[in-house]
This record gives structure tokens, sequence and C-alpha cells, in this order.
């Protein structure tokens, strides 16, 4: 009896430690991105955390790729994650107009659950105002680091191409304030062009076939010294396309990738190098050459949108299992480098216009890699923007 009972109490034993290690691990993560068709980056990093840690813990939702016109499908996307009675966590990438609304409905139901925004369109404040964290790519540091490299590659020119909705964005304006004033200390002219909005009537086709005509005419406005940027996914691909045949720089795309507009407009094809960064880098670098592009147009080793909707789902898993606190930009740092080994990272605290810094608001950027034979890391991540610009509005 003696012997039974010693077995039954150790048998408890080690079920009431099983059961404690499957409670640790017994929540869902909820990943919120756009479509392949929109986001395509965004939803295979999503897809790649899910990969890893498997469909019974990472749930994945859409919002409308015309969310600016589907407001409440958006933020009922982002809700209804909420429902989920073991969701502890919901991330946003991009966090799309509505997320704010989205979040703050979920924490007046479920304050439990960890509010997390990736590359917000909504202005700062207003979305820190109910997100846990906020992480956005630095539009202030890379607007000046963008142009530092423009000039440092031999560019005179740099040309801005927006909408109106996008130019409403905070983030957005006041990069190109920066980036105005880098332009004014490295001698460099300044052109802001527009551009159709791929949500609007005229979709994605439209506004790409309009990118498609205009190219030649800017690159003979501006030659082939002018370095181009433009804010929007879909017109990057037909202004990569244009600018290798007619001439021109692309120093790196908005939410930067080499998967970022690069395999259309070069004509590749990635399914065989899907996932691995290193190969399909190797990849667009080789038909860059081929195709006389060496040391004029530069990207992410990573993909931004592929890290920031895998690296804040993995930033959120440390935070639930008690190894990371929210706002440590380290701790985030660490969690991006789990889906981008070997990168280089740098970041800093949101500081809005009045000085303030916000704790829950974290800007975050990549070094540039300049595609060549070989190619070179711009170090971009070691240069100290000056003071100024971080009050340039």
């Amino acid at each position: 009896m003696k012997k039974f009972a010693a077995i039954l109490l150790a048998l408890v034993m080690v079920l009431s430690l099983c059961a404690g290690a499957f409670a640790e691990e017994d929540y869902h993560i909820g990943i919120v991105t756009g479509s392949v068709s929109q986001s395509e980056d965004d939803r295979r990093g999503a897809e790649a955390f899910q990969a890893m840690y498997g469909e019974d813990m990472v749930k994945l939702a859409i919002y409308p790729d015309n969310f600016t016109e589907e407001l409440e499908t958006t933020i009922q996307n982002i809700v209804n994650l909420s429902d989920d009675p073991a969701m502890k966590a919901i991330v946003v990438n991009q966090a799309v107009p509505g997320t704010t609304e989205a979040f703050r409905q979920i924490k007046e139901r479920r304050p439990d659950i960890i509010c997390i925004a990736g590359e917000s369109h909504e202005d700062l404040p207003e979305i820190g105002s109910a997100a846990d964290l906020v992480c956005n790519n630095d539009f202030v540091a890379r607007g000046y680091l963008i142009i530092r490299t423009a000039h440092e590659l031999g560019c005179d020119t740099f040309v801005h191409i927006s909408f109106p909705r996008h130019m409403s964005y905070e983030t957005m304006s006041r990069r190109v304030a920066v980036m105005k004033k880098a332009c004014e200390e490295f001698g460099m002219s300044f052109v802001l062009e527009t551009a159709p909005d791929p949500t609007t009537d005229v979709g994605v086709a439209g506004a790409q076939a309009y990118i498609l005509e205009k190219v030649p005419e800017w690159v003979e406005k501006y030659g082939t010294n002018a370095a181009y940027f433009c804010t929007n996914d879909a017109h990057t691909e037909p202004l990569l396309k244009q600018l290798l045949e007619y001439g021109g720089y692309f120093v790196e795309a908005d939410l930067p990738s080499p998967t970022m507009g690069y395999p259309g407009a070069l004509g590749i094809d990635l399914t065989e190098e899907a996932g691995d960064y290193a190969k399909i880098l190797a990849k667009v670098e080789s038909a860059i050459v081929e195709k006389g592009g060496a040391g004029k147009f530069g990207t992410w080793a990573y993909s931004y949108g592929y890290t920031v909707s895998a690296g804040l789902a993995q930033h959120a898993k440390n935070v639930i299992d008690g190894v990371s606190e929210i706002d440590d930009i380290d701790a985030i740092s660490e969690a991006y480098a789990v889906f981008s080994p070997g990168a280089e990272w740098n970041g800093s605290n949101y500081v809005d216009a009045e000085g303030v810094k916000a704790d829950n608001e974290i800007l975050i950027y990549q070094d540039t890699y300049i595609m060549g034979d070989p190619g070179w890391y711009m170090g971009s991540t070691e240069i100290e923007v000056p003071e100024v610009y971080f009050s340039t509005f």
C-alpha cells in the first residue's frame, strides 16, 4: 500500500507539472494583416509565425483590401478575435484606419488582451492611447538617412511620390518635412509628385498604369541622377520596372523588402526561395546587376512587413510568457532578430511635436543594403542622425 501510495503521489505530481506546462502555453495569439494581393510580406510573416507555433495557438485574420471604404468590416474583423476566451494578444500589421477603435472595443470587453499595432496608418498619439504597443518604421531617422544615402550614391534630385490620403498621416507628412530639410543640407533638389490612390475607384491596376506612364516623363524632366521614393506598395513594382528601363535610383521602399516590387519588376519567380531571404536577396541582386542597375537599387535584407508581423507576435508571446517587458526596445529587436538573423536594427521612442516621449510607441529601422556585384551595407544603423531632425515637422 505504501509503495502504491508513493507511485500514486509521484503520478499526481507529474500530471500537475504537465498541466502547469500546458497551462503556460494554453493561450492564443491573433495576427491581422492585409491580403496577399495588397500586403504579401505582412501576410507571409504572420504565416511564418503560425508555422512555427502551430494553428492551435496562432489565429490569423485579414482586413479588407479597400479598408478605407470598409471601416466597419475592418474594425469587426479585428474585434472578432477577442471572442476567443483563450486569446491573450492581438497584433495588427499594418494597423490601418479603424485599428484604434477596434483596440478600444477590445479593451472595454477584454482588458487582459495585449493589443499591438505594427506600422500604424493612424496618428501615433491616437493609436498609442488604445494600444499597449505601437511599432512603426522610424520615419524620422529614415527621412534623413534615405536622403543621405541618395547623396552618397551621387544623386542630385529626390522625387517623392504619394497622394493626399497618405500625406494626411502625421508619420508620412513629417517624413516629407525631414526629407526636404535633408535635401537642403546635402544640396539636392526635392520634388513632390502625386499619383492615384490604389484604394480609390481607379484601383491597383489604374494606379500602376499611371506610374508606368509617368516615369519616362519624370526621368526626362529630372534626369537619371534622381532618386525616387513612393509611399504605397502598389506603386513600387511599376516604379522599379520603369527606373530599370529609363534610368534613376531607388534607395529603398517605404516598407523595405527584397520582395517589395522587385520580383514583378524584374520578372523573376521566387517560389523556390520563399521564406529564405538570403537566397531571395541573392536572386534579386543578380537580376538587378544583369539589367545594369548595380549600385542604384537598395532594400533591407529582410522584409520589414514580414519581420513586423512575425517579430511582434514573437514579442507578444515573450511578454505573455513573462520573459520580456512590453515596451523594452532591446526585447523587441531580439524578437525581430528571430525572423531576421544577422540583420542590424536601430530605433528609439517616438517624440511628438511638443517634445514628449511616448514609452509605448517605438520607431525602428534596419540597415540599408545597396545591390551590386558585390552589394554593400550603408551602415545606416551606425549613423547618428542630427538632433535637429527629431524636431522637424
